[in-house]
């Protein structure tokens, strides 16, 4: 790609300068059309040190309204340094529906540089190349609009426009040790760059923009902005067909197939629970030593004890070490974005807990019965789900998910119970007996979710609760066995 670049040829000023203020006036009219149209934009400008990427920006919002558009510029952090997934700046910077976003550098500059610098593996920098397609795929299939741009300058120009920066004491800080190396490096980053385009072009194609001519590029950026946004105007948001990749998968029961007659003692739950909580503390320091993230997923039918289970695994936790979501209807500005941005802001830094009260599962149970979201995009989500997960344990994730089971006569039990008991009755609502009466189609989406997401990285667990003090040893011993495996391999 950068190996066949040809530079622009000089055009005429004025035609110039008249074709990007046409361009800029139907940008005016195209904003409000995206509010109209729920239209979300996310224009990724990279490029070279000096090559103008800022300016760029600057121009293309010159005439945006500023209360619909962003202007981002995630940090390139040093992998050492790193306490969140690799695309965790990207993900939680995606717009609401209606709004653009600018993101000056991005994914492409960040994977590239810690290859080049040594930070990450071959094979770390593969599975990068991998989530970025995934993600720009999921953002693509939800109806996002996405604009690649480089801006491309030659070694000569690079030098030029350093020095320059480098000479005034007003804008000598915008040189950078990494952005002299990468000019020293020129021949290799030129390489790297044309290699990430080639693997990252399929689903969301780059535009490469000559950044010597600076009013050439703003032209071409406006251009190409401008006509992306008409054309999905046009024909109105995309929404991609469901597809399935080959994930290695755990064969699962069927729900009416476990049995649910499982007990304990008071005993044997007592001596366990205390044996159990104290290993958890334990676990936790050496977690937070060795900086291993942990995402405890719980979902289960109403009244399945959830709650309770929570409480015992977080209470022997410190409490500086870990956050408890409980994840209810998406708010307004959580609906404007693609499904799991919600879990992506919530997730932990390395060395800490979090424990999902419900999750991102959500998607292809009640979003799917209760139809807030289409057949498509509930079909498209088993697959958007289990690259997520993978992407989690490729971080080094501990992530483990809890089906907590129980059948519907308990489940009738403990709602009665609660309705009749003052201090429980903020428990037990209408909706709770409304998907009560739902039971037969929840249950084929639960099959449906197990069979499809139990992964060989991210498995399922059935904890049988009938019996709330054999489901919360159970799922202890399931976590702390998982926490210990996780400590042992870290070094």
């Amino acid at each position: 790609m950068l190996q066949d670049f040809e530079r622009s040829k000089p055009e005429e000023k004025d035609a110039l300068n008249n074709e990007i203020k046409h361009l800029r006036s139907q940008l005016i009219g195209q904003q409000q059309l995206l509010r109209e149209k729920k239209l979300p934009v996310l224009v990724l400008i990279e490029g070279w040190s000096a090559a103008g990427k800022g300016s760029l920006i600057k121009e293309l919002i010159s005439e945006i309204d500023p209360r619909f558009y962003n202007v981002v510029s995630p940090a390139i952090i040093p992998e050492s340094e790193s306490r969140y997934p690799f695309l965790y700046p990207y993900a939680t910077a995606i717009p609401e529906n209606g709004k653009l976003i600018f993101l000056d550098s991005g994914w492409m500059e960040s994977a590239v540089r810690k290859k080049l610098k040594l930070e990450i593996s071959k094979e770390e920098y593969r599975r990068r190349v991998r989530a970025v397609n995934e993600f720009e795929r999921q953002l693509r299939d939800g109806g996002y609009l996405i604009l690649k741009i480089f801006l491309h300058i030659d070694q000569d120009e690079q030098q030029e426009r350093l020095r320059a920066l480098s000479e005034s004491a007003d804008t000598e800080w915008r040189v950078t040790g990494d952005d002299l190396w990468q000019h020293r490096e020129y021949k290799h980053f030129k390489k790297s760059y044309d290699e990430f385009m080639e693997e990252t072009n399929d689903v969301i194609p780059w535009h490469i923009l000559d950044g010597k001519r600076k009013k050439v590029a703003v032209r071409d950026a406006l251009k190409l902005l401008v006509h992306r946004i008409g054309k999905a105007l046009e024909k109105g948001r995309y929404i991609g067909e469901p597809f399935e990749e080959k994930f290695p998968l755990v064969k699962m029961p069927k729900l009416s197939e476990v049995d649910l007659s499982v007990s304990l003692t008071d005993e044997e739950y007592r001596k366990s629970l205390k044996k159990l909580q104290k290993r958890l503390s334990e676990l936790h320091n050496i977690l937070y030593r060795k900086k291993i993230p942990v995402i405890l997923c719980y979902e289960g039918w109403d009244a399945a004890g959830k709650g309770g289970n929570i409480r015992r695994v977080a209470y022997p936790l410190d409490p500086r070490g870990f956050d408890v979501h409980p994840i209810a209807s998406p708010e307004p500005h959580e609906l404007n974005r693609q499904f799991l941005w919600r879990f992506w802001t919530r997730l932990p830094r390395s060395g800490h807990i979090c424990i999902f009260d419900r999750t991102w599962y959500g998607r292809v149970m009640v979003e799917r019965l209760e139809g807030f979201c289409t057949e498509k995009d509930w079909q498209r989500a088993y697959n958007e789900i289990n690259e997520f997960e993978r992407q989690l344990t490729d971080w080094g994730a501990v992530l483990l998910k809890f089906w907590i089971h129980i059948d519907q006569d308990t489940q009738l039990a403990r709602f009665t119970e609660r309705q009749n008991t003052p201090e429980k009755q903020w428990k037990i609502t209408d909706e709770d007996w409304r998907n009560r009466e739902k039971w037969p189609q929840y249950e084929v989406a639960v099959n449906d979710m197990l069979k499809k997401t139990c992964t060989e990285n991210a498995p399922w667990y059935i904890i049988e609760s009938n019996d709330k003090k054999y489901a919360r040893i159970k799922a202890l011993k399931i976590i702390v066995k998982a926490l210990e495996k996780a400590c042992e391999k870290r070094f």
